[in-house]
């Protein structure tokens, strides 16, 4: 890459955000340019392409739409997940969400599932809680719209730093120690990974195809990339997937509020579904 071509283009830069805000909805502001070409480049490197015009050529070709859309969605997507992240949450489902509910099986929908963790967690808590609740079961869908986070997620397999926040009895029970100790490394047991479905899925497709409603879904710290109109519509699209009287967990840093959606607060970063005729 000469000189001339270290910095993406004016022009470019608002045809890649237009492209990113139209694909996957993610609304780049005009100080992310930096944060956008650093990225960028390890395409740059893997397709031995010289400069980030070249690139915005190829990927408005056809060839290129085709093959290289889907890397750029997953290069710009933030993957910041951890095991037990915000744990109060998992609280609330055991003491007051899933008491409350009466499907069986229970769906449960972790939207924005990046690299695993938070799935895995939920199907943790949720065979801990089967355990001791006889009758009670569930199934787990987990999505993104990365399919490099999914194959990643599918394998199961983290560090045993990444698996630190585990508690020590769920730790025992469902991740497997690597046979070298000095690898580091743990990965999720295969009856723990049987009861999640990984699959992809873009906020931005007309239908989201979750098949019947879902019981609980955690969309954490999801929403927060996208501008308010965009808020609103993927929101409204998640409402109409739960079941009535179904919940939703947000992240802490995100608001429903002036949202007009079929949503209640049952507590700080959880609401309800109601019924609109009500």
């Amino acid at each position: 890459m000469n000189d001339h071509d270290e910095s993406i283009s004016t022009r470019d830069y608002s045809r890649l955000r237009q492209l990113i805000y139209q694909e996957a909805g993610i609304a780049l502001g005009a100080g992310r340019r930096t944060m956008l070409e650093v990225r960028i480049k390890r395409r740059l490197k893997e397709l031995a392409i010289h400069s980030y015009g070249e690139y915005c050529d190829y990927l408005f070709s056809r060839q290129g739409s085709e093959s290289e859309l889907g890397r750029l969605i997953d290069v710009v997507t933030t993957n910041k997940t951890d095991f037990f992240r915000e744990p109060h949450h998992f609280e609330l489902l055991t003491t007051t969400v899933l008491p409350s509910l009466t499907s069986n099986p229970l769906l449960v929908w972790s939207a924005g599932c990046s690299t695993g963790e938070e799935p895995y967690t939920l199907a943790m808590v949720l065979d801990d809680y089967a355990r001791a609740h006889s009758g009670f079961s569930f199934r787990i869908l987990a999505t993104d719209v990365s399919t490099i986070v999914l194959e990643k997620a599918q394998m199961g397999i983290y560090s045993s730093e990444a698996a630190r926040p585990v508690p020590p009895a769920l730790k025992a029970r469902y991740l497997m120690q690597s046979r070298n100790r000095d690898e580091g490394r743990v990965r999720v047991v295969p009856e723990l990974r049987r009861l999640i479905e990984f699959r992809r899925l873009n906020f931005m497709d007309a239908d989201y195809g979750i098949g019947r409603k879902a019981g609980v879904i955690f969309c954490r710290n999801v929403i927060i990339y996208f501008d308010r109109p965009t808020q609103q519509r993927i929101l409204r699209k998640i409402s109409d997937c739960l079941e009535p009287g179904g919940y939703l967990f947000v992240g802490h840093a995100e608001t429903l509020h002036e949202l007009d959606l079929p949503l209640a607060p049952m507590a700080p970063t959880l609401y309800r579904r109601i019924d609109e005729g009500a």
